[in-house]
């Protein structure tokens, strides 16, 4: 493990309640690193992410993410590991009743921020990064699919994240579209922040080559390849 590491895991176990999910995992991803996450319907990817944002505790085995041991991870600190992920999901989880700015200001106020001019620079900066400037006064509902997803990029990026965890991000968009985001997403990862992508798109994986990683038969393949 070296200070370039933003997720250091060491023969953790992964349970979803009492049940073994996936056993002796080691994984290591680095600032700047651009991953992919494959597996079938219920092979763990979930889970792993999960441990990763805080959302389940780890059994066995060590964990390091972002400087935060989740081993001593207690439910007071999970809200500032989280601080240092940006979690991108299908579906867009916007809030429909409020603008594009209003919905990037609602996670800044959340997180601690107060100055209104600070507020006002650091979401025009986000959506200048995911090229959505123009629809700061849109509502979501007047935005395209991907557009939406590229809000939420830019919601994930808004404290500066350590790390992207991407989950099935182009899952419910067109082809063209998919390939926009993941664009989107290796710019990011070039820029030094770390991105980890679940996908079952063998396109996207193909069309951007990167690392892999495989949860198959209750455990983790590091460096896995596709046929």
């Amino acid at each position: 493990m070296t200070e370039n590491t933003v997720i250091n895991l060491k023969n953790v176990d992964v349970f979803q309640q009492k049940h073994l999910v996936l056993s002796n995992v080691n994984l290591n991803i680095d600032k700047g690193e651009f991953v992919f996450l494959i597996g079938q319907t219920g092979s763990g990817k979930s889970s792993l992410l999960k441990i990763i944002y805080g959302d389940l505790h780890i059994g066995n085995g060590d964990g390091q993410i972002a400087g935060f041991d989740l081993k001593k991870l207690g439910n007071k600190e999970v809200p500032f590991l989280r601080r240092k992920l940006g979690i991108v999901f299908q579906d867009f989880q916007l809030l429909s009743d409020r603008t594009v700015e209003k919905n990037l200001e609602f996670v800044l106020k959340a997180t601690g921020w107060t100055d209104k001019n600070l507020i006002s620079e650091r979401i025009k900066d986000v959506l200048e990064k995911v090229g959505l400037r123009s629809k700061i006064k849109k509502m979501p509902h007047e935005l395209s699919g991907g557009e939406q997803q590229r809000v939420v990029i830019a919601r994930a990026l808004l404290n500066n994240p350590e790390i992207i965890l991407a989950d099935e991000p182009t899952g419910n968009l067109d082809p063209d579209t998919s390939e926009e985001i993941v664009m989107l997403l290796k710019q990011i990862s070039q820029s030094g922040t770390a991105v980890l992508m679940a996908t079952h798109d063998y396109h996207i994986i193909r069309t951007f080559p990167s690392r892999i990683i495989k949860c198959e038969s209750g455990v983790i393949h590091e460096d896995a390849q596709i046929v």
